[in-house]
């Protein structure tokens, strides 16, 4: 009888440890799913930014430090591989995308431009599309670290080596940027 029960206890016990490592799985899982949706606003923005540049090029000829800063941007995030890399590259990329829209506002004769307007609607579009698919991203990040931290799961999760992994955050040099007050002008 004691034996039935120390059986039935030790069952009970390797399918609770399987139920826990499969969360883990499916939370890391999760993640990357997350970030395979982020990739795909990423390329679409990657693939409208040489236009968006060329359009601004004939505008703005003697802002070739922005273009280049954005081109060398968009070509590091291109050949980033690790979603670590990925967020930098990306956080390096929105800088740069920053500063062209900072020379934009020097050519009212080009934001009066069909093409440029077209093309700042289309990429305004993915941006807003990549906020909510980062948020995804975070979100799973998210639980995948609870996952990770909290006990019992932890034990499992450093065993099988589950870490904790990052959220794209928004970077340190465009945090004051964004805690700064709109500028209203009439």
């Amino acid at each position: 009888m004691v034996g039935i029960v120390l059986l039935v206890v030790a069952v009970l016990a390797v399918l609770w440890a399987i139920g826990i490592y499969n969360n883990l799985v499916r939370l890391r899982n999760n993640r990357e799913n997350a970030f395979a949706n982020i990739d795909v606003q990423l390329k679409q923005r990657h693939d409208l930014i040489p236009q968006l540049v060329e359009t601004v090029k004939g505008y703005a000829t003697h802002e070739k430090e922005v273009f280049e800063k954005v081109t060398a941007a968009r070509t590091a995030a291109m050949g980033a591989n690790t979603i670590d890399d990925k967020i930098e590259a990306e956080n390096a990329l929105t800088s740069a995308l920053q500063g062209l829209k900072v020379s934009v506002e020097a050519y009212p004769e080009l934001k009066a431009n069909q093409n440029f307007l077209q093309l700042q609607t289309e990429l305004s579009d993915i941006e807003n599309k990549l906020a909510a698919v980062r948020r995804f991203f975070n979100s799973a990040t998210r639980e995948l670290n609870n996952a990770v931290q909290t006990f019992p799961s932890n034990i499992f999760a450093n065993m099988f080596g589950f870490k904790r992994e990052p959220m794209i955050e928004v970077p340190e040099e465009q945090r004051a940027e964004y805690d700064k007050a709109p500028e209203v002008k009439f």
